[in-house]
């Protein structure tokens, strides 16, 4: 457990790190869009391209690894939305906290966690649970959001809030760097060596100023909204996430082993470990753009990052 610690503590501690100087306004508020603006359109693309690129183009197309964990994605929202949804809490709040209860850190944070952890071989798995994660969980929970203004316009409301998720996939450098690496290593494609150096340049920053930012996120999140809030509208959401997630997505992939299908045994421990990820921080600004309770989805955020130090660790060790 010692060893697993001592790989899991500087991603945690750099959280932390950003945490601190934003909440003691080391780092100015004002600077955390461009942190993000960083991470999002330049360090993390590269990163997941560099990974894309050098991952074996079969693992991205991976159909059994992508079925298994939509369909316990799907549960998990499903789930959620049913435990949470009652007259206090309507659709727009019900489908954004499905979808940080569904929805892991496995850009800012899992890809680079899981890499350290169990080597270059599971950047593949990572990586196609979160064009998973960004393409269908996102857009169906965005839709499903939508319901609250659904009424007496059919669903025309509905359709407009998924055209509308599915250009914020589009708009997402993300997905593109995903597709261009996998084209690179189906047809053997390398970058000129002086761009390819920028690249990996800009690759290696990502890890470090992801985190940060991910810490610096949730301080403006909590300091922005201090209204009181029971308990009950957000722990079970944040312990289905860290709890209920990773130990469907290991029972599922397990009876599924069980009954033939072939999927290896590393690949479902990659899925389980992704699941066992704390919530996405970028739900937060969802939840922000479409009205939703942010304060809500940032408390499940906070609670869920603070808690896998431990959690994700124990699975860590449980799993390996």
């Amino acid at each position: 457990m010692l060893h697993i610690l001592l790989v899991t503590f500087p991603f945690f501690a750099l959280v932390l790190a950003g945490y601190g100087a934003a909440r003691w306004r080391l780092l100015p508020l004002e600077a955390i869009p461009g942190l993000n603006g960083f991470v999002l359109f330049f360090a993390l693309p590269c990163m997941l391209y560099r990974f894309g690129s050098t991952t074996p183009i079969a693992q991205l197309l991976d159909t059994r690894v992508a079925g298994l964990y939509l369909f316990c994605g799907l549960l998990v929202v499903a789930g959620t939305i049913a435990m949470t949804l009652n007259a206090r809490v309507r659709w727009n709040d019900a489908a954004l906290g499905a979808l940080v209860a569904a929805f892991p850190n496995s850009g800012f944070m899992g890809v680079p966690l899981i890499v350290a952890l169990l080597g270059p071989s599971a950047a593949g798995t990572v990586i196609l649970t979160m064009v998973v994660d960004m393409v269908v969980t996102s857009s169906l929970c965005i839709a499903l959001s939508r319901l609250d203004g659904a009424q007496g316009r059919g669903r025309s409301a509905v359709l407009t809030a998924a055209r509308k998720a599915l250009r914020g996939v589009v708009a997402n450098p993300m997905p593109w760097a995903i597709l261009l690496g996998g084209m690179a290593s189906a047809w053997a494609l390398r970058l000129p060596k002086p761009v390819e150096q920028t690249v990996w340049l800009l690759a290696d920053s990502a890890s470090p100023v992801a985190l940060f930012t991910i810490g610096a996120v949730l301080a403006r999140a909590q300091m922005t909204a201090n209204h009181p809030m029971p308990l009950f509208d957000y722990v079970p959401v944040a312990l289905i996430k860290l709890f209920v997630h990773p130990l469907l997505v290991f029972a599922v992939g397990w009876l599924a082993i069980r009954a033939g299908m072939p999927l290896s045994p590393s690949a479902l421990t990659v899925m389980v470990l992704v699941a066992a990820l704390p919530s996405a921080s970028n739900v937060s600004m969802l939840a922000e753009r479409f009205g939703a309770d942010n304060g809500r989805i940032a408390r499940i955020i906070l609670l869920t990052t603070a808690a896998a130090f431990l959690t994700f660790s124990a699975a860590v060790a449980l799993l390996t």
